[in-house]
């Protein structure tokens, strides 16, 4: 069963940005609760995290979203890039996740794939992602990205993070929610929301 907590509530409330931890094991998912997570993010399943934590998950892995929904997750990624040239893949995943009861999370890289997004989908949750093999500019293209979300959408960053300023660039250019790796959290949390 599905945490009453869902995705989007998670990152939306509060102060601050909100902190995704990528977990592999139930012991990851739990320091990272420990730690100050918002979320936990799995590629695949990893075992009963329901046992270990009440956090919202978010799917990252392949297979589809009855797939994600059967292992306990509350939100499922669909990857933009992975329709190729059929819009109508998109449209179809985006339509099963919602009706399974999970938030949907569209990840783009460009403003192609966000523009197809917004037309296909029109999401409220989007994650924004450097294309591949530009990992060391992910900051700044998740930033390019920002303006084009429309206001009232969530944006999750998903960037090399080698501080907490760079978290706190994050949040003051408007991003809700972070996915650090698991050896991250404590110094990227930090100990309140930056000053803007």
């Amino acid at each position: 069963m599905r945490s009453e907590r869902r995705f989007s509530q998670a990152i939306a409330e509060g102060d601050g940005i909100s902190v995704i931890v990528d977990v592999v094991d139930p012991d990851g998912a739990r320091q990272a609760a420990a730690q100050g997570a918002e979320a936990l993010a799995v590629r695949g399943p990893v075992g009963d995290l329901r046992s270990v934590t009440e956090l919202p998950i978010l799917w990252r892995g392949s297979g589809s979203p009855s797939e994600a929904a059967f292992a306990g997750a509350d939100a499922w990624l669909v990857v933009v890039e992975d329709a190729g040239e059929d819009g109508d893949w998109l449209a179809r995943q985006h339509a099963e996740a919602l009706e399974l009861g999970l938030d949907c999370v569209v990840e783009v890289r460009s403003e192609e794939q966000l523009e197809l997004a917004l037309e296909r989908l029109d999401p409220e949750i989007f994650l924004l992602a450097a294309p591949d093999g530009e990992d060391h500019e992910g900051l700044g293209r998740a930033l390019e990205l920002l303006p084009d979300i429309p206001a009232g959408k969530l944006a999750v960053a998903d960037v090399p993070l080698s501080s907490r300023e760079q978290v706190d660039e994050l949040e003051r250019a408007g991003v809700d929610a972070v996915i650090v790796g698991a050896r991250d959290v404590a110094e990227l949390v930090g100990d309140g929301p930056p000053q803007v």
